[in-house]
């Protein structure tokens, strides 16, 4: 299996970095794009690196925010194929507020009925190599990064958001922006026993450029301490201020910038 990152926030090569999420993932029985990033982007470093995305067979969108999902018009007009799997929720409109700023951060609902998107309603078995899990309770080590994202009723619960079981020869969960907690996320995912986690944590503000507090990053450090045996990659939303004070509390918490490849 490989899983290489077409798409994220920073880039160490000539692919050209993005804010954003797109990894491309080979497995014994798909070619799977987990995420679309917020533009022509993904097309650009796909061709880069020699990746024909018209062969893609599934999609996963992690969340409705238009960073994970804002190409997904260009991808439909490059892919007639690939079943595109979205929880019926990432369809609503979302926003990001600062002060009395209110930005659309949402993606696209004209595409919410296209025949190549599946709805689903919670955690999902796409076949015996690929599942889906949502998380509804992510109290624990909460970001508050995430007060300023809200839906049209008011804060986010991000039910919209999904998660990635790939079972093959290792146990591997792919996150979004993680906006439930990677501890919430690894609580609900640990019967697995993940030998690999890929994808960011959310705990960095792109509008108020502000990481969270030290505090929360030692509470989120000290749960991820009680999974020695999994590898963590983290990017895109977590943000480097985060990314660095982690990875000195937990040694097994790696960086996964654009253009890399994880071979599993």
């Amino acid at each position: 299996m490989k899983i290489t990152a077409l798409v994220e926030n920073q880039s160490k090569c000539e692919l050209k970095a993005n804010h954003g999420l797109s990894l491309y993932i080979e497995t014994q029985k798909h070619k799977i794009l987990f995420d679309l990033g917020p533009d022509n982007t993904l097309f650009e470093n796909a061709k880069i690196k020699g990746i024909d995305l018209s062969n893609v067979d599934i999609v996963i969108i992690s969340h409705g925010h238009f960073d994970h999902g804002g190409a997904l018009k260009q991808f439909l007009q490059i892919n007639s194929v690939a079943k595109i799997y979205v929880q019926r929720k990432a369809f609503e409109p979302h926003y990001s507020k600062i002060i009395f700023l209110k930005v659309n951060v949402g993606i696209d609902g004209r595409f919410e009925n296209h025949p190549q998107i599946v709805l689903l309603d919670g955690d999902y078995q796409i076949d015996d190599e690929l599942s889906l899990f949502t998380v509804d309770e992510i109290d624990k080590c909460y970001s508050n990064a995430n007060n300023a994202l809200y839906t049209k009723n008011g804060k986010d619960n991000f039910l919209h958001e999904q998660n990635l079981i790939i079972q093959g020869k290792k146990v591997i969960i792919i996150t979004g922006c993680g906006h439930a907690g990677i501890v919430n996320i690894m609580g609900k995912s640990e019967r697995y026993h993940p030998q690999l986690c890929i994808g960011g944590y959310h705990l960095f503000t792109p509008l108020s450029k502000k990481t969270v507090s030290m505090d929360l990053l030692d509470d989120i450090g000290h749960e991820m301490k009680k999974y020695p045996h999994t590898q963590f990659y983290t990017c895109h939303c977590t943000g480097n201020e985060a990314f660095q004070y982690l990875s000195q509390q937990v040694p097994n918490l790696f960086y996964l910038s654009c253009g890399e490849t994880i071979d599993v």
